[in-house]
């Protein structure tokens, strides 16, 4: 067993890139889902139907935990290799979690216009898919750079 003091952070980076991403998923989801909900009952309270599809600006932060998984688990299979990584994964997290923050606030200002004009769907998600495309790029450089290690 070794005793470096070390040893017991070896697992940081993995999991910081991980909760960091989560994290940020779970606040954009929460915005997102914030505004879904108030969208719908001004619908509800015009007794309009309320479009399901507004479901989807709520679910597009998530992605980024599946991309911090991603990472974690490229991070992990190196830490047991004696690499431990901790800004690798910190400042990936970090960046993917903000990613799905910001895509979040997006979702939930979407989310109030399809609400109130029953339009845009599509110009919503490609705004929405270009904020992820942040997050995709985070993971594929990471993984390129930690593939050369």
């Amino acid at each position: 067993m070794e005793t470096n003091l070390l040893v017991q952070f070896k697992d940081l980076g993995a999991g910081a890139v991980l909760a960091l991403a989560a994290i940020g998923s779970a606040l954009g989801a929460g915005f997102a889902g914030m505004a879904a909900i108030g969208a719908w009952k001004k619908a509800f309270a015009k007794n309009k139907t309320a479009s399901f599809m507004i479901v989807a600006f709520v679910g597009a932060p998530l992605t980024q935990t599946v991309y911090g998984m991603i990472v974690m688990n490229k991070i992990a299979e190196l830490a047991a290799k004696g690499s431990y990584l901790w800004g690798v994964g910190i400042f990936c997290g970090m960046a993917m979690g903000f990613s799905a923050l910001m895509q979040g606030k997006a979702g939930a200002v979407a989310a109030d216009a399809m609400g109130e004009t029953e339009k845009g769907f599509g110009n919503y998600i490609v705004v929405m898919g270009i904020i992820e495309t942040v997050a995709l790029f985070v993971m594929a450089f990471a993984l390129g750079l930690l593939g050369k290690l």
